[in-house]
C-alpha cells in the first residue's frame, strides 16, 4: 500500500465515523475514528521507510486530517441536536472545528516567525530555546549530552555590555526545572505537552462518545481549555524567542512572514 492510499483510507474511515456520529451511533463512531487515526499515523512512517514521501502526500495528509475533524465535529453536533434540540451541541461542533483549525494555522505561522528571525540574523544555529534547550534538529541530542544546567560554570559567558563580564548566565528557576522535567519525561517516552491535538481529538471523538452523550460537552470543554493553554504557552515561547533575538525591520519581518 502506498502512503497516499493509506491517507485516503484514513479519510474514508473518518467519513464513516462522522456518519455514525450523525446517526447517534456514538460507540461505532468512536471506533471508526480511532481506526482512522491509527492508519493516519502509519502513512508517514511508510513514506519514510520506503522513501516515497512527496509534497503532494504532505498536503493530502494535512488536508485530510482537517476534513476528518470538521466532518466528525459536524456529525456529533448534528446527531445530538437532532436528538435533543439542544443548541449547545451546535456550539460544541463549531468550537471543536475552530480550535482545531486555529491550532493548525498557528503552528506553521509560529515556525515561519522563528525562521524569519533566524534568516535576518543569518544564524541558523541560534541560541537554544530557554524552556526546552537546544533544537534537536540543529543541535546535539539533549538527552544524550550532559545537561549544562547541572553545572552553572559550564554555561556560556554573557555578551559584552550585558551584565558583569565573565559571569555565567543562569536561567530562571522555572526554566531549569522545566527543562529537567522535560528531559526526564523524554527518557521515559512521555510527551511533555500533555494536551495537544492528539489528546484533544481523543477526548472529543473517542473518550467522550464511549462514555456517553452526557460526557460530550464537559470533556470537549475541558480538553479545549487545556489545548488553548498549551497554545498560549507555545506563543509565549515564541514571544521570548523574538524578544531575545529580535528582527531587523518590523515591516520587513511582517511581509516575510505573512506574504
Amino acid at each position: 500500500m502506498t502512503p497516499n492510499g493509506l491517507t485516503v483510507l484514513s479519510l474514508v474511515l473518518g467519513m464513516v465515523s462522522a456518519a455514525c456520529f450523525a446517526t447517534n451511533h456514538l460507540i461505532a463512531g468512536a471506533g471508526f475514528f480511532y481506526l482512522s487515526f491509527m492508519i493516519d499515523c502509519v502513512d508517514g512512517k511508510i513514506a519514510r521507510l520506503k522513501g516515497t514521501g512527496t509534497p503532494f502526500g504532505l498536503w493530502l495528509d494535512y488536508v485530510g486530517d482537517r476534513i476528518r475533524v470538521v466532518l466528525c465535529a459536524g456529525g456529533l453536533a448534528y446527531g445530538q441536536y437532532a436528538l435533543t434540540g439542544d443548541v449547545r451541541y451546535v456550539v460544541l461542533g463549531a468550537a471543536v472545528a475552530v480550535l482545531d483549525l486555529f491550532r493548525y494555522v498557528n503552528a506553521p505561522q509560529m515556525k515561519r516567525v522563528r525562521e524569519a528571525v533566524r534568516e535576518e540574523r543569518q544564524d541558523p544555529l541560534s541560541e537554544p530555546d530557554p524552556l526546552l534547550g537546544p533544537d534537536p534538529l540543529l543541535h546535539p541530542d539533549p538527552l544524550m549530552d550532559p545537561d549544562p544546567l547541572a553545572d552553572p560554570d559550564q554555561l556560556p559567558d554573557q555578551e559584552p555590555g550585558r551584565g558583569a563580564p565573565g559571569r555565567a548566565r543562569r536561567p530562571r528557576a522555572f526554566f531549569r526545572i522545566f527543562r529537567r522535567l522535560n528531559r526526564f519525561l523524554a527518557r521515559h517516552r512521555v510527551r511533555s505537552h500533555l494536551v495537544s491535538g492528539i489528546e484533544f481529538h481523543a477526548a472529543v471523538f473517542v473518550i467522550a462518545p464511549l462514555a456517553g452523550a452526557w460526557a460530550l460537552i464537559p470533556l470537549a470543554a475541558l480538553s479545549g481549555l487545556l489545548l488553548l493553554a498549551n497554545e498560549v504557552f507555545l506563543v509565549y515561547r515564541m514571544w521570548l524567542f523574538t524578544r531575545r533575538h529580535g528582527a531587523g525591520s518590523p515591516q520587513q519581518s511582517r511581509e516575510h512572514v505573512l506574504v
